[in-house]
């Protein structure tokens, strides 16, 4: 019998790095990929750069997909609480060419690459773009969903 595959999401808001990076790390996590449409962030260690060489020193690698981030007026809903506006927003993005072509691409990771997480900044996952991805995923490849959930110091 074939291991079921599994999907990790996590997001970063109020949390350090180090304590993102072992949750990843204990739940088995092999690529991280970045579901933010901004890859800069104001918390160290979550620009990509950083990201990506903190993972890599933990043996986790790192994947931004750009065309899976929220445009500008979803992210705008989502800090004013609007999760609907935000919602409707995302399923008409994740209707352009670079959105599916990085849906797809997600998929194929998905059921080949061992364990991934999506990232995005957003602690809750319920008020999150990365839950209507896992969504799709999970409906797509009957693929569990685990959203994880670092300790905040």
């Amino acid at each position: 019998m074939a291991k079921a595959r599994k999907l990790f999401t996590i997001g970063y808001e109020q949390t350090p790095a180090r304590a993102v990076f072992d949750e990843l790390q204990r739940a088995g996590v092999k690529l991280v990929v970045d579901v933010r449409a901004i890859v800069s962030s104001r918390r160290p260690g979550f620009s990509k750069t950083q990201l990506a060489a903190a993972l890599d020193e933990r043996g986790i690698s790192y994947l931004h997909l750009r065309g899976l981030g929220t445009p500008k007026e979803g992210r705008l809903a989502a800090r004013s609480g609007d999760i609907k506006t935000l919602a409707k927003i995302y399923h008409a993005h994740l209707k352009t060419a670079q959105a599916r072509a990085d849906m797809d691409e997600l998929d194929t990771l998905v059921m080949k690459a061992g364990p991934v997480c999506l990232l995005c900044y957003e602690r809750d996952h319920a008020i999150c773009h990365r839950s209507f991805i896992a969504e799709i995923i999970q409906a797509r490849d009957g693929i569990k969903v685990d959203n994880l959930a670092a300790p905040q110091f």
